[in-house]
Parts: C-alpha cells; sequence; structure tokens
C-alpha cells in the first residue's frame, strides 16, 4: 500500500494529497483512498467530498461525525473555494472567462456541456503559455457537478492532456491537479495547497518556472 501525504492537519479533519489514480471507492485490487489512510493513521475517518480516480490533489476528510456533517454543508453551500490546475495542448477558444452551461450524459459513461443553461456548471478559469504547444489553466469550479472540468476545457477545443475519455493528448496521466481549498471553519481561514504534482507535463521545469509566478 502506497504511503500517503498530509498537506494540512486540524483536529477535526485532514487535507490529503491524493495520489493520481487512487479510487475513491474501493475496487479489485484496491481499497478507497480514505480507508487507506484510515489504515495508515489507525482512525477512523470519514469522506465530505471526491475527486475522481485519475484527478490528484487536495482531498479533504473528516476526523469525525460532526465535522463530516459540517464540511459537507459547507461544499454543499458552495463556501469552499476551490483552485485547480490542468494542463492542455492547443489554442482555447478563449484565454479566460467563464464556461456555463447544462450538462448532460454522453456515450460510454461521459458528458457534453449543453448551450441551455437550466441548472448549468460554472466554471470561471485563466491560463497562460506554458511551453510550446501547452497552456496551463487555474480552474475554479462554482459547481460540483461530474467531470465539470474536464467537460468545461473540452468544450474549449483544450481537453486536458491523458483525458482519454474526453479526447485529450495521449498521456499515462491525467494533468489535472486538485491545488488549493479555501473556506472558514469554525470561525478560522483555512488555506491548503496541495504541492505540484510528480509526473508529466507538471515536472517540466517550465511548468514550474510558470506555475511559481
Amino acid at each position: 500500500m502506497r504511503e500517503l501525504t498530509l498537506v494540512f492537519q486540524h483536529t477535526d479533519f485532514y487535507v490529503l494529497d491524493k495520489p493520481a489514480g487512487a479510487p475513491m471507492h474501493a475496487n479489485t485490487d484496491e481499497l478507497s483512498v480514505v480507508h487507506q489512510l484510515a489504515q495508515q493513521l489507525n482512525e477512523e475517518l470519514w469522506p465530505v467530498h471526491r475527486l475522481d480516480t485519475p484527478t490528484s490533489g487536495a482531498l479533504i476528510v473528516a476526523r469525525n461525525a460532526p465535522a463530516a456533517a459540517e464540511l459537507s454543508r459547507l461544499f454543499a453551500e458552495r463556501q469552499i473555494q476551490k483552485t485547480y490546475l490542468a494542463i492542455a495542448a492547443g489554442k482555447p477558444k478563449k484565454k479566460q472567462g467563464w464556461v456555463i452551461g447544462d450538462m448532460a450524459k454522453a456515450r460510454r459513461g461521459g458528458w457534453r456541456l449543453l448551450h441551455k443553461t437550466t441548472n448549468p456548471a460554472r466554471t470561471y478559469f485563466t491560463s497562460e503559455s506554458l511551453c510550446p504547444g501547452y497552456r496551463y489553466y487555474r480552474l475554479q469550479p462554482g459547481t460540483g457537478k461530474t467531470h465539470q472540468l474536464r467537460v468545461a476545457l473540452k468544450s474549449l477545443g483544450v481537453p486536458i492532456v491523458g483525458d482519454h475519455r474526453y479526447g485529450g493528448e495521449p498521456h499515462s496521466y491525467l494533468h489535472l491537479h486538485a491545488w488549493q481549498l479555501a473556506f472558514t471553519y469554525q470561525g478560522r481561514q483555512i488555506h491548503a495547497s496541495a504541492p505540484l504534482p510528480s509526473y508529466g507535463l507538471f515536472v517540466d521545469l517550465a511548468s514550474k518556472d510558470a506555475l511559481a509566478k
């Protein structure tokens, strides 16, 4: 079992740096990442939100049931600001702004963005040139729809590197990282950040220089 790393500790919760590929739900080969951490720390833990299996980065895990309920409420009421980093090849239809639209199920378990806005996914993004042919994206979801960020970049014509489901440039890793979480918990301002991933284009020197700014 892999050694998991905490990036923030509180008496009521932890923020875990979830490795890419670590599952939120147990499968035939591996326990859920929350159960892995519980075993590692010899402590009962509660999940309060989720990241897609191939996505790395900051994941909050509650240490008791009341904290789990409170943190779940904060997520449900959009009181937790989430910032993700992604890398994609090509030129987007626009370099920054909002991506807003309803999402509908597509073939083979995917999703697609619609023009109508009855119950829309909302994502604000900015982007910068990373190295020839690639840009990095800072993504701030205003909603929590399944595959929302992956579909947003697909809709801009720049699916994320390694996103095989949505036509991204082939790579063994999905280049989507849950970078920062910011919220108020019991009157205290919390800011947790997961370090840049140690895979793919994230470890390129140009990436480190650009993202350091």
